[in-house]
């Protein structure tokens, strides 16, 4: 699995970033860096628990993370 991050700063200068392709998983902090840093983690998590309970194979966590 291939994760896409896109970014967005709004108007109070705070940034979002969001996985596209696991919807919800997102973070919303004050700088770029951060919300990229704890949208991979946070993305790392959902895909080991999705691992966990059968819903991905064990291979999803060997692709890189964009």
């Amino acid at each position: 699995m291939i994760l896409s991050i896109e970014l967005d700063r709004e108007e109070d200068g705070r940034w979002i970033a969001e996985a596209v392709e696991l919807p919800g998983v997102m973070s919303y902090v004050a700088t770029r860096e951060e919300a990229i840093s704890n949208t991979e983690k946070l993305a790392i998590e959902v895909i080991a628990d999705r691992i966990q309970h059968g819903e991905l194979p064990p291979s999803a966590l060997n692709n890189s993370l964009l």
